[in-house]
């Protein structure tokens, strides 16, 4: 695993919890999982990079506003700074079209990425999720892929394509 330089990481579901069916809207919604904030500050040591790449529909939708998901991330960046982590950047995709470049599946945010830090290389990058569209963007650009949650029933083929599944954030950290 040492050849891996760049993780990218999806928010909700692997750093906060997800409230499915529903958004994120400020940061009294904002709770992060068990043992992520202890994840990240042992992974980033580890890594060049850590980024968030994460789709957030419900700004474009209209409902959270920009400054509150901007205050959320503000958040949760000084809660991942005071434990010891670090990451390099966040890119987001509000957009609502699920055919837009940047929004996940889609591979626009790593070029987003790549273009803010010119070393990225996909190839020695992990992608950490736990959605199907989070694998799938990962498998674009061929990174390795970890599915973390569990909103999958274990027989789902979604298990198939990833290369390794850990129970959460933490569960990969303490065996990368």
């Amino acid at each position: 695993m040492s050849r891996y330089k760049y993780l990218f990481l999806d928010r909700d579901g692997v750093i906060n919890i997800e409230h499915p069916a529903d958004y994120v809207k400020d940061i009294t919604e904002f709770v992060f999982i068990e043992g992520s904030l202890t994840a990240i500050a042992k992974l980033a040591p580890k890594f060049d990079h850590i980024f968030v790449i994460t789709n957030q529909r419900g700004v474009g939708r209209g409902i959270m506003s920009a400054g509150n998901l901007q205050q959320v991330h503000d958040y949760m960046l000084s809660e991942i700074e005071k434990a010891g982590g670090k990451v390099s950047d966040i890119y987001i995709c509000t957009d609502t079209d699920s055919t837009s470049i940047n929004r996940k599946p889609n591979i626009g945010m790593a070029f987003q990425a790549q273009r803010d830090f010119s070393d990225i290389n996909f190839r020695q990058s992990i992608m950490v999720g736990n959605s199907k569209s989070d694998i799938e963007f990962g498998d674009k650009l061929g990174m390795y892929t970890v599915l973390v949650g569990n909103k999958y029933p274990k027989e789902d083929k979604i298990y198939k394509l990833v290369d390794a599944y850990y129970e959460n954030l933490y569960k990969f950290a303490e065996n990368y």
